[in-house]
């Protein structure tokens, strides 16, 4: 039901205190809306958030989305989950809640309100692929039972959650699915690539390359990525997604480390771990859905995404 008493329009966006999530508070914000931001600061911080404080239309919310949510909103982006390995697997069960109950919780206050929600899905739906690039089409090849399965087949579920609520309450829903993403105020601790690299350059150690670090990545700045949900938001009603927002251009891990190395002109060497079960080869992004149905494709390279986040880095270093 809208709300009679302010025109301005209000958005929810859960995990707002996290890495992505307070990328889009800040983009929502400058584009004029009022923005309530949900987040129960498990992997998600207020630090992200400090710039914001006594800003007018912000408002920030300590809440698990495993537990239902009544606000009034006209919009949703539903972005609470933790992203990284080492946080999902510290908890996974509640990982699995957090996507399906979180999912549902969601769902149903959209539902309640009857206004648009969007999911942030995963890459990792597609698991270990075995088409390259991954197209939307494509089921994928995941492992139910193993390490990354709370993340993956969590995510899974939540997927269809929200084309069942499409298709039986007939909810207005956007499903996107995020491939790497790096940016300023990544967790330093999250165990992702970019940010592990990072720091270990900075500090001198040796950089871990799991494997021969063929393995291959693409990576997607953070601006890019938030400007990619705000048109999937604002899309027609008839495209729900899913669809592959992330970059294209496929670098190796070897690559990676070698193009940080030159950014913070560190001295690191390269040193080889096994590599993790079910940790995918390849992971490449098909984004014909998103050109052609939102204009939209990434705009930073890697190479230029790489400073600001180097600086970033530089600036907070862990002790």
């Amino acid at each position: 039901m809208p709300r009679l008493y302010d025109s301005r329009k209000r958005v929810l966006v859960t995990g707002g205190a996290g890495f992505l999530g307070s990328h889009l508070t800040d983009r929502l914000l400058e584009r004029g809306y009022e923005v309530l931001c949900a987040d129960n600061l498990f992997t998600g911080t207020k630090r992200n958030l400090e710039h914001l404080h006594g800003h007018p239309r912000f408002e920030f919310l300590r809440h698990d989305v495993t537990f239902p949510l009544y606000v009034e909103v006209d919009e949703i982006y539903n972005l609470a989950c933790p992203a990284s390995p080492i946080h999902y697997q510290h908890d996974p069960v509640q990982t699995t809640k957090t996507s399906v109950h979180g999912a549902i919780n969601m769902l149903g206050l959209a539902k309640r309100l009857g206004c648009r929600i969007l999911q942030a899905s995963t890459s990792e739906v597609y698991g270990d692929p075995s088409v390259h690039p991954q197209i939307e089409a494509y089921w994928g090849n995941v492992n139910p039972i193993g390490p990354r399965s709370c993340y993956d087949e969590g995510k899974r579920c939540a997927e269809t959650l929200f084309f069942d609520y499409h298709r039986q309450h007939s909810l207005n829903i956007k499903v996107a699915r995020i491939f790497n993403t790096y940016g300023p105020r990544m967790h330093p601790a999250d165990g992702r690539v970019v940010s592990n690299f990072i720091i270990q350059a900075l500090k001198g150690e040796g950089i871990t390359i799991y494997g021969d670090g063929s393995q291959t990545r693409s990576f997607c700045y953070v601006d890019d990525l938030v400007d990619g949900l705000i048109r999937l938001m604002e899309s027609p009603d008839d495209v729900t997604g899913p669809i592959n927002l992330g970059n294209p251009v496929e670098f190796t891990m070897k690559q990676l480390a070698e193009l940080i190395i030159a950014e913070t002109g560190s001295s690191s060497a390269l040193v080889t771990r096994p590599l993790p079960q079910d940790d995918p080869k390849q992971r490449k992004p098909d984004i014909t859905l998103a050109a052609t149905k939102l204009n939209w494709s990434p705009k930073v390279s890697l190479k230029d995404g790489l400073k600001p986040t180097a600086a970033y880095f530089r600036a907070n270093l862990p002790a």
